[in-house]
């Protein structure tokens, strides 16, 4: 074999960072010592794998071809090392979690999973659907648990359970003593909502389809005990996932609200790299995560 794996590392970094000085930093490299590395890379095979634009350095066509195969690559010899290192029975795992899930669900399922294998190296990571869904493409994460579909030819996507979003108002907000909201109340109010490209808010713009262009949308924000805060504080009407608002509902600072008419129902999935080794870190996470219930 004429390359090593770290040369397949530092190209993979560069191909990432679009900068040579920024992967030496991720793989606590000097600079000339990755730059060496990357020109052997293409030396060996006389190649040129990056197209050079200032200070940038660009993936080229065969650049492109080659980083997937250096993806699948590198993941097995990961895995293949765990093994030879006997850790790969821990259940080693990198996961990533959209908001609702990483915060309500996913942290409980992390304890839980580092309960049953105390030797495990596993981490989570929380971001929107459409972060998630380009890290576990680009083999950054192990697997994501998210609440927005997503269509990407690298990702295999696995129904995971049921959710429902809830629409909701403050105690004093004049909607909280209806008995049900009609798509004439819903025009009429103000609306905090989750940013374009949450899974939240993918959902809650189906829900309301024919009405969206009508909707006064006050405020868009990225977290969800930022919205219950703003609702609360009488900033509008706000409509989130029925598993972060229970404890709300129990306390009374937040009213939910019926909206018969509208299909507020939606799963959470699992996504996967289709070309990722499914690891023994991954079938355990999926079995607990499947075996979880929200009310234990």
């Amino acid at each position: 074999m004429k390359f090593t794996i770290k040369q397949i590392e530092v190209f993979l970094a560069t191909a990432r960072h679009q900068n040579i000085t920024h992967a030496a930093n991720e793989l606590s490299m000097s600079q000339s010592a990755a730059s060496e590395s990357l020109k052997t890379l293409e030396e060996q095979f006389n190649i040129k794998l990056f197209d050079r634009v200032g200070k940038k350095l660009q993936l080229n066509q065969l650049g492109n071809t080659v980083r997937q195969q250096a993806e699948v690559f590198l993941d097995h010899a990961k895995n293949l090392e765990d093994v030879l290192k006997s850790k790969n029975n821990h259940g080693n795992i990198k996961v990533g979690a959209t908001l609702s899930i990483g915060n309500y669900l996913a942290v409980t399922i992390l304890s839980d999973f580092r309960s049953a294998f105390p030797g495990a190296n596993a981490s989570l990571e929380v971001a929107n659907t459409t972060e998630i869904a380009k890290r576990v493409a680009g083999f950054e994460l192990d697997i994501g648990l998210i609440e927005g579909e997503v269509a990407h030819p690298d990702l295999d996507v696995i129904p995971w359970r049921d959710d429902e979003l809830v629409v909701f108002c403050a105690p004093s907000h004049p909607y909280a003593k209806l008995k049900n909201l009609d798509d004439e109340a819903l025009t009429k109010g103000e609306w905090v909502l989750r940013e374009t490209g949450s899974g939240t808010r993918q959902a809650f713009d189906y829900a309301m389809h024919g009405l969206l262009s009508k909707l006064d949308i006050t405020l868009e924000l990225q977290h969800t005990e930022a919205i219950k805060r703003a609702v609360e504080n009488g900033l509008g009407l706000g409509c989130l996932s029925k598993i972060t608002l229970v404890d709300a509902f129990k306390r009374g600072t937040l009213v939910p609200l019926q909206v018969p008419q509208r299909d507020f129902h939606r799963k959470f999935y699992f996504i996967l790299q289709k070309h990722k080794y499914r690891s023994a870190g991954i079938t355990n996470w999926i079995s607990l995560c499947m075996n979880y219930q929200l009310d234990k």
